[in-house]
């Protein structure tokens, strides 16, 4: 089954409140990104972001320039549902993230909690890294979470990859500083216990 295709049917069989990924509120997200005291102006992107509701708590900070992105329309079109109105203020991209033609130095933030984890191979993570160097402008704040190095091995049935902060840092080293890392223990719906970092970087001038 290609990517897309398990997406959409993660999507389309299960109620979102279900999935273990879920958060009432993406709080952690969304502190990083107050904390690094940008305007509520600035460009975010977050990818992988589907039916999360970082979006939501965004936009209820007065966040005004977002952009979501995910593989899955299902995944878009819950969000979309569930913001009513007020998603006429989110650019909704239905893309991979590794094809997705993005217009360089677009974005001040880049947040992904769902995506980098999935590359098992070093040349997807390799695509991703050059994405992000591209699509982020200088000095740019770049927020990756990702399955700590005690995290789950597997995720929606798909294998992962698990990370301590300093081999994530490796993954962005070249092109990017570490300008910290949080741990997370997220809880899923299921009550099931899954270990997260994440690590803040700013792109290199």
């Amino acid at each position: 089954m290609q990517p897309k295709d398990h997406w959409e049917k993660v999507y389309t069989s299960k109620n979102v409140t279900e999935v273990s990924w879920f958060q009432e509120h993406a709080k952690l997200s969304l502190k990083l990104i107050k904390d690094a005291v940008i305007p509520t102006s600035a460009s975010i992107i977050d990818v992988g972001g589907g039916a999360s509701t970082l979006v939501d708590d965004l936009l209820d900070n007065s966040y005004s320039n977002l952009s979501i992105l995910d593989l899955s329309a299902a995944a878009l079109s819950v969000a979309r549902e569930r913001l009513g109105q007020k998603a006429e203020q989110v650019a909704w991209l239905e893309a991979n993230v590794l094809e997705a033609e993005f217009p360089e130095h677009a974005f001040d933030v880049w947040h992904d909690r769902a995506v980098f984890h999935f590359l098992t191979t070093q040349e997807q993570r390799q695509a991703y890294v050059k994405q992000v160097f591209h699509a982020v402008k200088p000095g740019g704040l770049v927020i990756v979470a990702t399955f700590a190095e005690d995290g789950p091995m597997k995720c929606s049935g798909l294998p992962v990859m698990r990370y301590s902060p300093n081999e994530l840092q490796a993954k962005f080293s070249e092109l990017f500083d570490l300008q910290g890392y949080v741990r997370e223990s997220h809880y899923t719906p299921a009550g099931d216990e899954q270990k997260f970092v994440y690590c803040c970087f700013r792109k290199v001038k």
